[in-house]
């Protein structure tokens, strides 16, 4: 059994993190999917081909909320978090041989990190854009996405509002997030208080009050 792993969600302000890993017997089935890195993918691809991929193999999914991310990297770094995910998932279906896109800029550093959070040993090899090499890590980027896009949507749906990809480049994400502190004086929910993008802006919206108070 062979397993693919990659994650969604590393960089954003708004939103989780999600790891997902993808198991197969071998990866004929989803070379006649066609695969692809998510990235490459319409958002209705995506979907089409998650449906797929889930009908021919065994799938687990970790997600880590905002909060959940906020309280960890009191304590460690965002490399150890996704670590320890990456180790989670695959300790999960117990593949023989593990492909996994590596986060760390030493693939070797990583595969070594993530090996010693397993309670056994598989064969593993960790790359920089696995995902555009590999089929099955292709289809675990494919799952990690479209996981994270619909818990996205359940976000929008709870605040009324539109609140984009949640990444820092989204001018979108960016105008609802300086939008919502301005009225309400604080971060929305499902942001990630430490990232620098959302501390910026409440500096400056807490600074711009006691200016205004001056």
């Amino acid at each position: 059994m062979i397993c693919g792993v990659d994650e969604a969600g590393r960089g954003p302000v708004i939103g989780p993190l999600v790891v997902a890993a993808v198991m197969v017997e071998d990866d004929a089935a989803l070379r006649s999917l066609n695969v692809k890195d998510s990235k490459q993918l319409t958002p209705r691809r995506r979907e089409e081909l998650a449906l797929e991929i889930r009908k021919r193999s065994r799938i687990d999914v970790m997600v880590i909320e905002a909060a959940q991310l906020d309280e960890m990297m009191s304590t460690e770094s965002l490399n150890d978090i996704e670590v320890r995910a990456f180790a989670s998932v695959i300790s999960s279906l117990g593949a023989e041989v593990v492909y996994a896109d590596a986060c760390d800029v030493d693939p070797r550093r990583f595969s070594r990190n993530v090996r010693g959070h397993l309670h056994y040993s598989p064969k593993m090899f960790c790359e920089h854009r696995a995902d555009e090499r590999y089929p099955v890590v292709s289809a675990a980027s494919i799952i990690a996405k479209t996981v994270r896009d619909r818990r996205i949507r359940e976000i929008e749906e709870e605040l009324g509002q539109t609140i984009g990809s949640g990444y820092a480049h989204d001018e979108v994400s960016l105008a609802f997030l300086e939008k919502w502190i301005k009225e309400k004086g604080d971060v929305p929910p499902h942001t990630r208080r430490t990232w620098e993008t959302a501390r910026k802006r409440l500096s400056v919206h807490k600074n711009a009050k006691l200016t205004d108070w001056e």
